[in-house]
C-alpha cells in the first residue's frame, strides 16, 4: 500500500522551516557521497515537454523521481517516492506547492552560507507565485529589514508588495525599473521567465549575493554575460545539470568570461569544504535549477509528517 497526497494535504504539513533543514540536510548528505542526484530530462509532447528528473537517499531510506508535463495549458507535477531497501512505493505527492517552497527554500539555503551576515535589504525581479517564497526563504535566514520588487506589470508589483508586507510584517515597496529596485540592495533575486536578461552588470554593486531562479533552459538568461563575470563565487545546485540548462553560464562560457571549473556545488559551500564567499566585496551567485534531490528531500519529509498526523489515503 501506498499513500496519496493531494495539494491541500500537502499544504496543510509544509513550510518553510521545514523545507530549508530538510534541504541543508540533503546537500550535507550529498557532500558525503551519501545522496545521489540525475539530471531532468525532457521529451516532447504536444506543445510542450514530459520532464523527468530522480534522486536517491540510501542512508535516508528513500529514492524517487519527480515528473511532470509542461505546456501551454499549465503544468502538473508529482512526485513518486519508493522505498530505498527495495520495499517498494511509498507516496505519490501532488508537487506543485513543494515545488514552490523548496525552490524559494534553495535560495534561502544558499543566501544564509553566500550572502553577507549583515546583509538586511532584498530586491526581487519578478512578481509570480515562485516569487514569494524565494522573499520568504531569505527573511527566514537574515534580518531583513525592507525589500523591494519590481516586474512589467504595475499592478502585479504592487499586489505582490502589499501581500507580502503583509505576510512578513516588512515593507515590500513597488519599484518602477529593475535599476531602481536592485540599486544598493543586499541580496538579489531574479525569478522571471524572460529570455532576455534582466540584470545586467552595470547594476551590481560590490558585496552583494544573486539568487537566479527563474531560468532553466539554454535558451533564456536572466543575467548577462558581464553580471556572470563580475561574480567572484559562482555556485550550482548541480553541475551536469547546470551544463544543460543554465543559460546564464552556457553564453559566458562559450564567450570566453567564465570557465566551468570556477562553479561550485552548493553542497560543498554548505559542508564547509570552500568557502561561500571569499571576501565582503566580492559578489556572489547561486543559479538555481531545481534538482530531483531537493525534491526528495522535502517529500521524505511530507511523507513522515503524514503518516504521523494520519493525513492522505492510501492505494
Amino acid at each position: 500500500m501506498a499513500l496519496y497526497l493531494t495539494e491541500s494535504e500537502v499544504a496543510l504539513l509544509l513550510d518553510m522551516n521545514l523545507t530549508l533543514d530538510a534541504l541543508e540536510e540533503s546537500f550535507k548528505a550529498r557532500a558525503r557521497g551519501e545522496a545521489f542526484n540525475s539530471p531532468r530530462s525532457r521529451l516532447p509532447i504536444t506543445g510542450g515537454a514530459y520532464n523527468f528528473m530522480a534522486a536517491s537517499w540510501p542512508a535516508k531510506g528513500v529514492a524517487g523521481h519527480k515528473s511532470y508535463t509542461g505546456s501551454r495549458k499549465g503544468a502538473t507535477f508529482h512526485v513518486t517516492l519508493y522505498d530505498a531497501s527495495g520495499a517498494g512505493l511509498l507516496a505519490i505527492i501532488e508537487a506543485g506547492r513543494l515545488g514552490q517552497v523548496r525552490t524559494g527554500g534553495a535560495s534561502g539555503v544558499a543566501t544564509k552560507y553566500m550572502a553577507r551576515s549583515d546583509a538586511s535589504v532584498v530586491a526581487v525581479i519578478g512578481s509570480g507565485y515562485q516569487a514569494e517564497t524565494q522573499l520568504e526563504a531569505i527573511t527566514a535566514v537574515r534580518k531583513i529589514i525592507s525589500a523591494r520588487v519590481f516586474s512589467r506589470t504595475p499592478e502585479r508589483r504592487t499586489a505582490f508588495a502589499e501581500k507580502m508586507s503583509r505576510r512578513l510584517g516588512i515593507p515590500v515597496l513597488a519599484m518602477a525599473s529593475a535599476t531602481e529596485c536592485v540599486r544598493s540592495a543586499h541580496i538579489i533575486v531574479t525569478v522571471t521567465n524572460s529570455a532576455e536578461p534582466v540584470l545586467t552588470g552595470d547594476m551590481l554593486e560590490p558585496g552583494m549575493h544573486i539568487n537566479a531562479a527563474g531560468a532553466n533552459s539554454w535558451i533564456r538568461r536572466e543575467l548577462d554575460t558581464a553580471a556572470v563575470a563580475k561574480c567572484e563565487t559562482v555556485a550550482v545546485d548541480d553541475l551536469d545539470q547546470a551544463r544543460i540548462e543554465c543559460g546564464e553560464l552556457l553564453r559566458a562560457a562559450d564567450t570566453g568570461h567564465f570557465s566551468w571549473d570556477r562553479a561550485v556545488q552548493i553542497e560543498r559551500i554548505i559542508s564547509g569544504q570552500v568557502p561561500g564567499r571569499l571576501s565582503t566585496e566580492g559578489i556572489t551567485l547561486f543559479e538555481s535549477q531545481g534538482i530531483a534531490l531537493e525534491d526528495l528531500a522535502v517529500a521524505e519529509r511530507i511523507y513522515r509528517l503524514a503518516l504521523e498526523r494520519k493525513i492522505g489515503r492510501t492505494i
